[in-house]
């Protein structure tokens, strides 16, 4: 568990070992002036004070804007300075800074299957923090690598829930294409759950790259073409079997000619020739009768 602990303003401790290189230096001077040899009190003064200036700098820590360090003494964690500036702890403590900035990672692009077992490309952009210090440094070996094989494990099992789009699951309530929002939601649930034991929490995850794979590529595309197509087809003759009702309804409303059945026949026949048709319908002059 993360324990904030905070330092001594470090200005005071610099100052005393300021003022001890100070005194050592007058000591030193005095000794080189002396004709004699100097006395070994002095000599134990001025090694003492070496030794304290080294103690004083020793326990000063600098902790940057979004940066922390964490302190253990001999093995066991005392907490972490969170604090900024320059600060003065126990030089025995043992010292090591975590960056606490927003960090980006961007997943290489895995090969998986999808829900209905259709082989596709997907990666993403991941937009991390660590929250915990203790966690990040004692739970887990390197936290970078276990963030970058957790980011992945959790892109793979998102891919295999989730089918790439809806042509095969008509019915499906989350799809990679057209999830948008829904699927951003899963994908950071995921990550945030697996990475709670390393302290790291996910601020934005996004998918940076989906595709079928390129040996299905080819087949995939025509088979939405084909979808497309059958699904323009179809308004197609919808609005024709409207045009050619509603041509027929005020012609006999309007009473401009009498149709039979047969002239009827002929009439939606060339209707929904003319509507339907990819090209413009070249048209032929009748000079005699229906049936000539």
């Amino acid at each position: 568990m993360e324990k904030i602990r905070k330092g001594i303003p470090g200005f005071g401790a610099l100052l005393v070992a300021l003022a001890i290189l100070i005194l050592n230096i007058s000591l030193i001077i005095q000794s080189a002036s002396a004709p004699a040899n100097p006395p070994a009190v002095e000599i134990l003064f001025i090694a003492l004070g070496f030794i304290a200036i080294v103690v004083v700098l020793k326990g000063l820590i600098i902790v940057q804007p979004n940066y922390a360090v964490v302190l253990t003494f001999f093995g066991k964690y005392v907490g972490t300075v969170k604090e900024n500036g320059l600060l003065f702890v126990n030089p025995l403590f043992t010292q090591q800074k975590v960056n606490l900035r927003s960090q980006s990672l961007e997943s290489a692009k895995l090969k998986v299957n999808d829900k209905m077992g259709n082989p596709i490309e997907i990666a993403a952009v991941i937009l991390w923090q660590i929250q915990d210090t203790y966690k990040v440094v004692f739970d887990v070996v390197s936290f970078s690598q276990y963030m970058i094989n957790q980011s992945e494990a959790a892109i793979r099992h998102l891919a295999s829930t989730c089918p790439y789009d809806n042509i095969e699951d008509e019915h499906a309530p989350v799809t990679l294409r057209d999830g948008g929002e829904k699927v951003t939601q899963l994908m950071e649930n995921e990550l945030n759950e697996r990475l709670a034991k390393a302290g790291i929490i996910i601020t934005e995850a996004r998918i940076s790259h989906l595709a079928y794979s390129p040996e299905i590529a080819g087949a995939m595309l025509q088979r939405q073409q084909a979808t497309a197509i059958v699904a323009a087809r179809t308004k197609i003759v919808e609005g024709a079997v409207g045009m050619v009702e509603m041509a027929l309804e005020l012609l006999s409303k309007k009473q401009i000619v009498e149709l039979d059945e047969d002239k009827k026949a002929s009439m939606v026949s060339n209707l929904m020739v003319v509507l339907c048709g990819e090209k413009a319908a070249t048209p032929v002059l009748n000079t005699g009768t229906l049936y000539q």
